[in-house]
């Protein structure tokens, strides 16, 4: 009776051990956008983004990150040439973008290895920007669409 309980005592050990928390596993390697800011007029932005991501070097490292119209069009993307293993997390700016200071856009970021996943901000010029669910039907294909990284440089 003993050795039963033990075999089962192991069994439970072994399989709670093995199991993994798979999203919490690819939610490590999102980048997440943490801070927007804009500054210009209409139809002529600069916006400032906040990254924080978990690079390790160009094996693992945010390699974009977008703004998206509220129906999912690519308005602007930002490449980003190098991981950022020791500054974290990041600001990178980047414009000229064309929208209305009313225009509700998303932005969001892009890991090389894992993709889009990462918390992303939704927002205005006029009211500002907060963290929100991006929707998983809105922008689909647009990790294939230029411009796109053409490698990491360190």
């Amino acid at each position: 009776m003993i050795q039963l309980q033990l075999i089962i005592l192991q069994f439970f050990l072994l399989v709670s051990c093995s199991s993994t928390d798979t999203k919490n596993l690819s939610q490590d390697r999102q980048a997440d956008v943490i801070k927007v800011s804009a500054s210009g007029s209409e139809n002529n932005y600069a916006f400032s983004v906040t990254i924080s991501s978990p690079d390790t070097g160009c094996n693992q490292y945010a390699d974009w990150w977008e703004v998206i119209s509220a129906s999912g069009e690519l308005l602007y993307r930002r490449i980003l040439l190098h991981s950022h293993v020791s500054e974290q997390p990041f600001t990178r700016s980047g414009g000229k973008i064309e929208i209305a200071n009313d225009q509700t856009v998303w932005v969001r970021a892009h890991m090389n290895n894992s993709g889009y996943g990462g918390k992303a901000m939704k927002g205005t010029i006029n009211e500002g920007f907060s963290q929100a669910d991006f929707p998983k039907t809105l922008g689909v294909g647009l990790d294939q669409v230029d411009p796109l990284p053409k490698g990491c440089n360190f």
